[in-house]
């Protein structure tokens, strides 16, 4: 997606990608959580599970991320507060290398994002402030609580969002689970050509 975004802008377009809160199961204990592989296979079946696992971790591989199905699942409302804070903190920047080492810790490393120590690790790799990741962190700390569940209830309200990945371009165009990148490639160049025409 940075490549195709990297290879899309122009002079008079420039993209911004905003990571917005999605939870599957709002219910999971907070903490370390439940054991990730008798999570999944309760949630998705043995069966369905047994033909994903090979494929994402075929399909990561040919992108450098190396998936691990072990490990625990804890609550990641906490996780998506940290994600809405780096952004109004460090803007677009931050808040993806915030998602990066998120995503790292858990598809990577088996750790669970329910755990306040994992969260605050990957703050620190992301590059947010000790401030900051003691603000949004600290024990009874609401920072970006309402705003998390406002986003939520609106992105499953107006787009019927109902799982993950979801895309949402230009805020109005949608595209749901796993896109190869060329899939964006002729919205993004509509919306390019329009940006210049006005331009002109």
């Amino acid at each position: 997606m940075k490549q195709v975004l990297a290879s899309s802008s122009s002079s008079d377009v420039q993209f911004d990608v905003q990571w917005r809160p999605f939870q599957l199961n709002e219910d999971t204990p907070p903490g370390k959580g439940v054991d990730k592989m008798a999570y999944y296979h309760e949630r998705f079946g043995a069966d369905r599970i047994a033909q994903m696992i090979p494929y994402m971790k075929q399909v990561g591989e040919s992108h450098g991320i190396k998936f691990s199905y072990g490990g625990h699942i804890g609550n990641t409302f906490d996780s998506h507060r940290l994600i809405w804070y780096a952004r109004q903190v460090g803007g677009s920047e931050l808040q993806d290398k915030m998602v990066e080492a998120l995503f790292s810790a858990y598809f990577e490393q088996e750790l669970s994002l329910g755990e306040r120590s994992v969260l605050k690790s990957c703050a620190e790799k992301a590059g947010m402030s000790t401030a900051d990741k003691e603000a949004v962190l600290e024990e009874n700390s609401a920072i970006g609580a309402q705003e998390v569940k406002r986003e939520m209830r609106q992105f499953r309200s107006k787009w019927r969002c109902t799982g993950v990945p979801m895309f949402i371009v230009d805020g109005q165009h949608t595209f749901s689970g796993a896109q190869p990148a060329e899939a964006f490639v002729p919205i993004l160049k509509e919306l390019i050509d329009a940006a210049e025409e006005d331009n002109e």
